[in-house]
């Protein structure tokens, strides 16, 4: 076992009887790296990661590769869900570096810290010109050996340049008329897809991500300003995700993305901040929208979250992996033979009706993942078609038994630690689902996780990230931590009436302004954090949301509920980075802009309202 073994992040701990000689990052790898004169191997990623896994296996568990990694590095193992920032700046340099990014992220730095050569996965041995790892590591050797200057040159460049773009984002927030200008552009950026039915509605091309934090500034803007046209990308969008392989048409739950434009077939990862957002977007949708598929994805991903990501310390796991047995999506693709061997011919014939399940498959190896066929035909809607609805009965006839064969399969890895950025925009969720749905237990689940993380996760004003089995790590807090446990407190204090959320709330917002705000803006991580080779700043709203986004969310909660000019005022300072991105990349704030648009509306959540409401109320 090497340094791993104590970790509590899953994802080291699946490195902890690598022959490798990992270390977790702190200054002790630093100290190492400056006692032995030798560089830092910098790996990152995360449990649910498939390359990761590859990468793994094939370099990691190797026994010679791991003999020239421990020759001639210090070797660092980082889990990007447990350290952000780590991870954020780090591939700020491999993308500049390289041109690209992801994960596995592979970063040779100085003994500073300071990046000199980057990149992702790398093969065993030389695919095309993607050199063999084996290769890579004995040539940064001799080039540390043997050209000292030019790599220390290397790196001091790297990180002052890299300095001088994360400078916070400064500005005005959003006014009506700029959040008119986004909506405008994202309609000119939307594919309704009529010519096929609007399988492939939403944003982008391949692959396509659930745009979940967009859903929520377009519902918000319909509720603000009766903008038909906001409310149809939203209900053309998620008809379309819930319809396709992306959703868990058994299980409940959204996976990554699509690797096709259709929402077709998905990469099978399931993360707890894409369906907590997505929980938000379908109740939301679901009280301006009330069709009957919305509101049973909206239940259904609540008790996906619940029953598939709920930890017993009361938080919510982070992820579940793609691969089962390293084979991606073997729990979740059926054979049409396999539905004959569970229902029966007969009934096997109305799942792969049901389900769109061919004998040639269209998936791998002749399998199938299940999205629901049934009413293919219907160009605008999908329920309230005669064959919706008939095919919602046989949906009933044959999912239950789908479900219980299912359960018996070998079932993906669960990164089973608790993410507290995450676990708050979670909190965020099932408060907002209680109220649409009409659901108190959903409310109760909120009140467990909030609990856990203001017993585990706080104290003395300050957070950690991470924590499992109850136990909290020594994983700083990011702003984002802070942004959305605030707003998932305040949530929970508006659900409850009980004040110990708006203290807790205030509590943290108050280290955001000590720690995380100073004079350029607001900074990703805290004053007295131990430094990296730059401070990150990012401005942009991605897999989740930015620092900012998250701050401005929290502020905005607070002031709307406490009736705090001070709070509103922050929250104004913290969306100048969704004005600067409102006109030309509103798909990059899809978060900030919600809390813009919550605030010309002066409601911190819409389903803080009571009863349906219809634009205006």
């Amino acid at each position: 076992m090497n340094r791993l073994a104590s970790a509590t992040s899953p994802y080291l701990l699946q490195h902890a009887d690598n022959p490798v000689d990992w270390h977790e990052w702190g200054e002790e790898a630093f100290a190492e790296a400056r006692r032995r004169d030798v560089p830092l191997l910098i790996s990152i990623g995360y449990s649910s990661c498939h390359w990761c896994h590859v990468m793994a296996h094939e370099s990691f568990e190797d026994p010679t590769t791991a003999s020239a990694m421990n020759a001639g590095f210090v070797c660092v193992k980082v889990d990007r869900e447990e350290r952000p920032d780590v991870d954020a700046v780090y591939m700020t340099a491999t993308q500049a570096m390289t041109g690209h990014g992801g994960w596995p992220m592979t970063v040779f730095a100085d003994t500073a810290g300071r990046p000199f050569y980057c990149g992702t996965y790398f093969p065993p041995r030389a695919q095309g010109s993607v050199p063999g790892f084996l290769t890579v590591l004995a040539e940064v050797a001799r080039a540390w050996t043997a050209r000292r200057g030019e790599v220390t040159s290397v790196g001091e460049t790297v990180a002052a340049r890299m300095g001088e773009l994360a400078v916070p984002v400064t500005g005005d927030a959003p006014d009506a008329s700029l959040l008119a200008v986004a909506v405008a552009r994202l309609e000119e950026e939307f594919d309704p897809d009529l010519a096929h039915g609007g399988r492939a509605a939403g944003f982008g091309t391949a692959p396509k991500f659930p745009p979940s934090m967009t859903l929520l500034q377009l519902l918000r803007h319909y509720r603000r300003t009766g903008s038909t046209g906001a409310l149809d990308m939203v209900t053309r969008t998620c008809a379309a995700m819930a319809r396709g392989g992306i959703y868990d048409q058994l299980g409940g739950g959204f996976s990554r993305y699509s690797v096709d434009i259709n929402w077709g077939i998905p990469h099978f990862e399931k993360m707890l901040y894409d369906n907590a957002l997505l929980l938000r977007a379908y109740a939301l949708l679901w009280r301006v929208s009330p069709e009957p598929l919305f509101r049973r994805i909206a239940e259904e991903t609540a008790a996906f979250l619940i029953r598939e990501l709920g930890t017993a310390s009361g938080g919510f796991a982070s992820a579940l992996d793609a691969d089962t047995d390293g084979v991606e999506g073997l729990t979740y693709v059926w054979t049409y033979e396999q539905l004959v061997e569970v229902l029966g011919a007969e009934d096997a014939d109305v799942a792969a009706r049901v389900y769109g399940v061919s004998r040639k498959g269209n998936f791998e190896h002749g399998a199938s993942v299940l999205r629901l066929a049934i009413g293919d035909e219907a160009q605008e809607k999908v329920d309230g078609e005669e064959t919706a609805e008939e095919g919602e009965a046989d949906v009933e006839r044959v999912a239950p038994r789908l479900r219980v064969a299912r359960a018996q399969r070998s079932q993906p890895y669960r990164d089973d630690k608790v993410v507290a950025s995450w676990n708050g925009l979670a909190i965020s969720a099932l408060v907002e689902a209680s109220v649409a749905l009409d659901r108190p237990d959903l409310l109760a689940a909120a009140v467990r996780c909030g609990s856990l993380l203001a017993e585990v996760h706080l104290a003395d004003g300050r957070l950690v990230r991470t924590s499992r089995d109850g136990r909290a790590s020594t994983n700083p807090g990011v702003l984002e931590d802070y942004g959305c446990v605030a707003e998932g407190f305040t949530l929970l204090y508006s659900a409850t009436g009980d004040h110990a959320w708006l203290s807790h709330a205030e509590t943290l917002l108050t280290t955001v302004r000590e720690q995380f705000q100073s004079a350029d803006g607001l900074h990703d991580t805290a004053a007295d954090a131990p430094p990296l080779y730059f401070r990150p700043s990012d401005p942009t709203d991605n897999a989740s949301p930015s620092g900012a986004s998250a701050a401005a969310a929290g502020f905005a909660a607070y002031a709307l509920a406490a009736a705090s000019p001070t709070h509103l005022q922050d929250a104004h300072l913290a969306l100048a980075p969704a004005g600067a991105l409102a006109e030309q990349a509103p798909r990059f704030a899809g978060y900030g802009l919600a809390v813009a648009e919550a605030l010309l509306s002066e409601s911190p959540a819409m389903s803080m309202c009571p009863g349906p409401f219809s634009p205006g109320d």
